[in-house]
């Protein structure tokens, strides 16, 4: 088999792990979900939220949409094997957010993965942060396994991990398409822990909307 072929099969393979995780989740039968699509310049994202695991990080994320801030964003980071520097633990995800033209909602309370029951694997979106309770419009789809984002985690000193609160139900091709674009763009602090993650060419974000 060629190398298109194997990175057809992974994709493929990542794509059904998002739906299986999607699927197996809700532990209740009776639970609650909201479903919103990302629409980019490369395709669709289709995501499938818990209100009733994170109903803080969900409502926001909600308003937010509501606020139509991320209409006219784009994502921005794409962290690979290839461009993160030796670590404990290795992370592979995307990142973006609102058009930068708007004005933000307040940040919010952190709900860490103990709390949700919701851990950083393929196909999980969380929120983005600096401290513990500054998420606010910023967030982050994960590729592959990245508990190490998970609470308790030491890869940051203050071990609450991110707030997770969805999971990509279709289109993890898009985003895979998206983890490759090129990350050249040159930064005035070499010492960045992003360095070498930002994209040369963003990818815009449509629209963000309820189904």
């Amino acid at each position: 088999m060629n190398r298109r072929g194997v990175l057809s099969l992974g994709k493929s393979f990542l794509s059904c792990m998002a739906l299986v995780l999607a699927l197996s989740l809700p532990a209740l039968a009776e639970e609650k979900t909201t479903d919103v699509v990302i629409s980019t310049d490369l395709g669709d994202i289709n995501l499938r939220l818990y209100p009733e695991r994170a109903p803080l990080t969900v409502a926001n994320f909600l308003n937010n949409i509501d606020a139509g801030l991320y209409n006219g964003g784009q994502f921005y980071r794409a962290v690979r094997m290839d461009n993160q520097r030796p670590a404990k633990t290795t992370i592979t995800l995307i990142q973006g957010g609102r058009n930068q033209a708007m004005t933000p909602l307040p940040p919010i309370a952190h709900e860490t993965t103990e709390m949700t029951g919701i851990s950083h694997q393929n196909g999980v979106i969380s929120m983005a942060r600096l401290e513990p309770g500054t998420a606010n419009t910023e967030f982050f789809i994960c590729i592959g396994d990245n508990s190490a984002l998970d609470y308790g985690s030491d890869r940051n000193p203050d071990r609450q991990g991110y707030a997770t609160f969805g999971v990509v139900t279709q289109g993890m091709e898009v985003v895979m398409n998206i983890q490759n674009q090129p990350t050249n763009f040159p930064m005035e602090d070499p010492d960045s822990p992003v360095h070498g993650q930002i994209m040369e060419q963003p990818v815009k974000i449509l629209s963000v909307r309820r189904k």
